[in-house]
């Protein structure tokens, strides 16, 4: 069946591989890319679709509703996945009113111009879907009392396989979990402002019967992420022998899980998700941040050869390089870039997400182990330099400026 489907912030990180996904699998819809190409907006992710004929990118603000609601006329939109967002914790510490105005009022813009076009049709919501993905730090932050780890009671594929507990196994360093129905508590600005817009599409359907969904994802990692996030920036910084900002003693926990599971994710969702349900979608894959960190580093110290492994260091890690948390640290000489810094204000303690509803309701299930995650994402990163090189630079933002100003 055909649809016209507007993706927003499909020029993103996790956006882009949304868009991908959708234009390379369903060649019948047509795909609008809606993305205003902020800092961390990049065509440059998408090269390799921009031609194709199901595709079709506009530059846009969400927060201009007349533009979206004119679009949505123009392009007979049925269908809407909203990713468009401001993301970045640290930032909306610095400038909180901007996180309000893009999270909140640009979601406002976008469900208030789909309402006024869905009711002026004659099959008015029929067919018709709104999907906001939003984030697990919406439920704020989960106990740590476990700070040395216990087996977790949950795994799937994207589990990371680590040498602890004398055992092999994922772990958990608490006994709760983020669930669908964990109430919201958020904490920082960013938080707020997406628990703010999780609100409003709700009402939406409370109040207006519009079709709703509403996802929330664990920490994403993979190629294109704008590389002021941890993975990448870490990535880089080893490569270029910088500093390894790391905030506090590293004890923060994260559930980790590779974007394009995401995507399928999302995809899965989207065509047989139930109307006005929420989903959890993450990995049961917590790290600490040091220890996220020193996988990094050795993965990237081995894949530029400045640490070599030996036949026997190898067969210990077996077929993934990554799954060497049994190889000491001290063999790795980009340990050093280690720099502990003071911790930002308001660092939510543990977040880890239960997605057995997604599991057990849909047949989700992540594809990649974390460890093959991490040498693929590695891998990007090293052979995509170029791509890196010119967001660093800020030449890509020159060349959006010039080419889509005034326009």
């Amino acid at each position: 069946m055909k649809k016209n489907i507007l993706i927003t912030g499909g020029a993103g990180f996790i956006g882009s591989h949304v868009v991908r996904l959708f234009v390379n699998k369903y060649p019948d819809y047509k795909i609008i890319n809606l993305d205003k190409l902020t800092y961390a907006g990049n065509l440059a992710n998408l090269k390799d679709v921009e031609d194709k004929p199901n595709y079709k990118f506009v530059k846009m603000d969400i927060c201009d509703f007349e533009s979206v609601y004119a679009l949505m006329q123009e392009e007979h939109i049925d269908s809407i996945i909203h990713l468009a967002a401001e993301s970045h914790v640290d930032r909306s510490i610095k400038d909180p009113f901007t996180f309000a105005k893009t999270n909140v009022m640009g979601t406002l813009s976008l469900l208030q111009a789909a309402k006024l076009y869905w009711e002026s049709l004659t099959e008015k919501y029929e067919g018709k879907i709104f999907y906001h993905i939003s984030t697990d730090e919406v439920y704020g932050a989960l106990e740590m009392n476990y700070p040395e780890g216990i087996p977790a009671p949950f795994h799937t594929k994207a589990s990371a396989h680590r040498s602890s507990l004398n055992g092999h196994g994922s772990i958990a360093y608490g006994d709760d979990f983020f669930y669908e129905t964990t109430k919201y508590n958020p904490h920082s600005p960013y938080s707020a402002s997406k628990a703010s817009s999780d609100h409003f599409v709700r009402a939406f359907h409370d109040t207006y019967d519009m079709p709703t969904i509403v996802t929330n994802c664990s920490n994403n990692y993979g190629p294109y992420q704008f590389p002021e996030k941890l993975i990448p920036l870490f990535i880089n910084n080893i490569r270029l022998r910088k500093p390894l900002p790391v905030y506090g003693k590293g004890e923060n926990v994260r559930d980790w899980l590779f974007v394009e599971d995401h995507a399928r994710a999302i995809d899965l969702i989207f065509h047989k998700g139930k109307i006005a349900e929420t989903y959890n979608i993450g990995g049961f894959n917590e790290w600490k941040n040091i220890d996220l960190i020193k996988t990094i580093i050795k993965t990237v110290d081995i894949a530029l050869g400045r640490v070599v492994l030996s036949d026997e260091q190898r067969a210990m890690c077996g077929s993934q390089l990554t799954t060497h948390s049994s190889l000491p640290d001290d063999m790795f000489p980009d340990m050093n870039l280690i720099t502990f810094v003071t911790d930002r204000l308001g660092h939510d303690a543990r977040y880890a997400i239960n997605s057995t509803k997604l599991q057990q309701e849909l047949g989700w299930e992540p594809s990649l182990q974390f460890e093959e995650g991490i040498e693929k994402t590695v891998k990007w990163y090293l052979d995509n330099q170029e791509w890196i090189d010119n967001i660093t630079s800020g030449d890509y933002q020159n060349y959006y400026k010039a080419m889509y100003d005034n326009r």
